[in-house]
């Protein structure tokens, strides 16, 4: 056969096995096709060009990717062929389509954050972020939708529209990684890189049915992930954001977490990042706490049945999950100092127009965390980090007694898209009834807060068949285990599924 007869083969099989002489080229692991490249059974010219009619094909529907990089990429394509033979250490990415995040700088590329006046800033210097990338020797393919100022749960803005769910073009991905997340749920691109503060990881991860990491906080180099009209040189705040992947499988995120992790310049002459090895390696050995439902944040009848399945395959396969918060740990008060703190780092960016008349809202509503965060005096400030110190000793002394603890991603699976304002003002529709839209931030800011990773694997549907993701967080600079975690529980309840009609 021909590597056109390959290529069509080759979309039309099922996911490639480890032993397979082809891989699925829609929706194979980044792994997978990084392998096939190595080993010349397709080049990265024609995955890339197959990519890219991918994109032409589904994008239009999805307006998932925002910004194409086609003549660059092949050309990077073809230079990556060319490479292959040559003496010298291949990346662990080499010749692999992939997308990032709108949100990271690539130089005389626009970085927008979705904010309209700055629609043609274009930073003079690569993020980190995408100088890794570079040196695994990923294509880069395009930029991914994000929402203004990485805001949201959903992903629309002024500049490029809105976003669609590829399981049901009516719903959300989710936000603020939206964009890539559903790139990568309908087979556009074998990975994609985005970054978490308030779930933008993690939501979209879980709305589209994809494996997702929110890594240690500073394990991933934050350098060039700043607003415009900011430059690619400034580092974000580390107090809470992080970077990671999303991908379709578990083996994939480890492989991307490896390439795109440890600290750069400066931050890099001190220390040396490897990535300890998982704690287990067999479903049965790890010790499990979690807390699936709460009063504070009841999850839907949608989703309940979900994680039942998950405890029963946990419980078949000879592992037992402990129930219950870590000793210590006051979810009201975790919630309280993490929107304090997500507050100062999110409002600190605006504008005095914006912020002049959010202080006469706070003068009106002192308690309000969010918007103390901006307002309150510098005592609150190291008063909310005294109290982020302590939550954080808490989940330490918990995973020396457990290795992981599970959660849900959020109380409900995709949402139908909602644009309207104020944001805080929004309502979800449940089975149960109607829930205030800023309930989404409850289950993802324990993980954020504490600094600590969180792996979310995709562990069913919805009898709507919407998919549903598992959180699964893991003790501070251990981020194999967490992800090992999700990999060995995919081989017992399932994995990734393509949406229909990609």
């Amino acid at each position: 056969m021909n590597r056109r007869e390959f290529i069509k083969a080759a979309a039309l099989a099922p996911a490639a096995t480890a032993a397979s002489s082809t891989f699925d080229a829609d929706f194979g692991t980044a792994m997978a096709a990084a392998d096939a490249i190595r080993k010349k059974r397709i080049s990265s010219l024609e995955l890339t060009t197959h990519c890219f009619d991918r994109i032409a094909k589904y994008n239009p529907q999805l307006n998932a990717i925002i910004l194409q990089f086609k003549d660059q990429a092949l050309d990077r394509a073809r230079k990556a062929d060319a490479a292959l033979g040559r003496e010298g250490k291949l990346g662990p990415l080499h010749g692999v389509p992939v997308t990032v995040k709108e949100s990271f700088h690539i130089a005389g590329v626009p970085t927008t954050w979705g904010i309209k006046p700055m629609a043609e800033f274009k930073p003079k210097h690569n993020s980190a972020l995408v100088e890794r990338l570079d040196r695994a020797g990923a294509i880069i393919v395009g930029k991914t939708h994000v929402p203004v100022m990485l805001s949201d749960w959903q992903s629309y803005n002024p500049i490029y529209g809105t976003t669609n769910n590829p399981w049901d073009l009516k719903r959300s991905p989710g936000g603020s990684t939206g964009g890539g997340a559903a790139a990568l749920a309908a087979g556009l691109g074998f990975l994609t890189i985005g970054s978490d503060i308030g779930g933008s990881i993690r939501v979209p991860a879980h709305f589209c049915g994809l494996y997702g990491h929110k890594p240690t906080i500073d394990l991933v180099s934050m350098r060039g992930h700043t607003p415009p009209p900011v430059d690619a040189d400034i580092h974000e705040s580390h107090d809470l954001p992080v970077a990671g992947p999303l991908t379709r499988s578990a083996a994939d995120l480890r492989e991307a977490l490896v390439a795109i992790g440890g600290q750069d310049g400066d931050e890099a002459v001190a220390w040396k990042w490897t990535l300890p090895e998982p704690r287990h390696a067999r479903l049965k050995d790890f010790r499990i706490g979690c807390m699936l439902d709460d009063a504070f944040c009841p999850v839907s009848s949608e989703e309940a049945p979900v994680f039942q399945a998950v405890l029963s395959a946990l419980s078949r396969a000879g592992a037992r999950a402990e129930r219950g918060w870590p000793e210590g740990l006051d979810p009201a008060a975790s919630i309280e100092t993490y929107l304090f703190m997500l507050g100062a780092d999110l409002f600190s960016r605006l504008p005095k127009a914006q912020l002049d008349p959010m202080r006469v809202n706070w003068e009106k509503n002192p308690q309000d965390p969010m918007l103390s965060g901006a307002f309150a005096p510098h005592s609150k400030w190291l008063e909310h980090l005294g109290n982020q110190s302590w939550i954080r000793s808490v989940w330490r002394r918990y995973f020396r007694s457990h290795d992981v603890f599970l959660l849900p991603v959020a109380f409900v699976p995709a949402f139908p898209h909602d644009q309207s304002e104020p944001l805080e003002s929004r309502l979800i529709v449940t089975p149960e009834g109607r829930r205030p839209y800023m309930d989404m931030i409850k289950w993802v800011s324990f993980a954020t807060l504490a600094g600590i990773p969180a792996t979310v694997a995709p562990v069913g549907k919805t009898a709507a068949a919407l998919p549903v993701g598992l959180q699964i967080l893991g003790p501070m600079w251990e981020d194999a285990t967490p992800i090992e975690f999700a990999a060995r529980l995919t081989e017992a309840i399932g994995g990734f599924e393509r949406p229909k009609g990609y």
